[in-house]
């Protein structure tokens, strides 16, 4: 046995059966329709078309997901209030402390508001790379009231970015888990594999998991995470010197399907 699983599901009306790990990460899924076996681990290929055997019907094509077509470019035509490209970073905090400031006078400090320091600190440092071929959306919205902090589209790839306020304080990250300070381990790499993998499929393309660091004294892995990478808010840029996987018409097309509200709201 290869340890995948094939679950059904439905997506933006039409039927999809997605292949997943054991730890219940979808890594392909098979679209019956359009004939297609869209690969997001292509390292997993043989064990993937293992797994869908007794599900394909007739010829299929296998490969990555397709760019989107010229079809879908045509969204680019948007409602503003479909829009998510205006949103700056830490949208949703922003109106959260507009609609509840809290208490003028409180013990200790607002969480809310070193959140969005850090969700600002790592936006602004993001949105810098727009010179090197790259685009950057914020807070962008998930069903359930869940969201991607940055979602980073460029050259190396997309990216879904999760901040975390560690102003001089020393975080210790062992997969799941991450200590800050002398708080209690929280399992937070969990969800932010969790957000990559909900934006993969809305996107239907891959997208890897960031954890940015903001401002820790000391940053401690035990192990390296599976999948996410844990970098200091310094250390963001770097991404734009990564090897290119996508072409700048790419990008774009991508760009176009991700500030559309209803990519993120319409299923998937």
């Amino acid at each position: 046995m290869n340890g995948l699983r094939v679950v059904p599901t439905w997506s933006h009306g039409q039927e999809r059966l997605y292949v997943c790990r054991k730890d219940g990460r979808n890594i392909a899924w098979y679209d019956r329709e359009a004939g297609r076996v869209n690969i997001l681990s292509e390292d997993r290929r043989a064990d993937i078309l293992e797994t869908l055997g007794p599900f394909l019907t007739g010829p299929v094509t296998v490969g990555p997901p397709p760019v989107p077509t010229p079809a879908e470019l045509a969204r680019l035509t948007l409602h503003p209030d479909d829009d998510l490209a205006p949103n700056r970073p830490g949208e949703a905090l922003l109106i959260a402390l507009d609609r509840d400031p809290g208490p003028a006078r409180r013990l200790r400090p607002d969480p809310r508001r070193r959140a969005l320091e850090a969700e600002r600190t790592t936006g602004e440092i993001l949105d810098r790379l727009d010179g090197a071929g790259w685009h950057t959306l914020h807070s962008l919205p998930l069903p359930g009231g869940d969201r991607v902090h940055h979602l980073a589209i460029g050259p190396a790839g997309l990216f879904a970015v999760h901040s975390l306020y560690a102003r001089k304080q020393r975080v210790l990250v062992a997969d799941p888990l991450l200590t800050l300070g002398r708080r209690s381990p929280d399992p937070l790499l969990r969800r932010v594999r969790a957000d990559a993998d909900r934006a993969s499929h809305a996107l239907t393309a891959e997208v890897r998991p960031v954890l940015a660091l903001v401002g820790p004294s000391d940053v401690r892995l035990t192990t390296t995470p599976r999948e996410v990478r844990v970098l200091r808010d310094a250390e963001l840029a770097g991404l734009a010197r990564q090897g290119g996987v996508l072409k700048p018409a790419d990008v774009e097309a991508l760009h176009a399907m991700a500030r559309d509200r209803r990519t993120w709201t319409s299923g998937g």
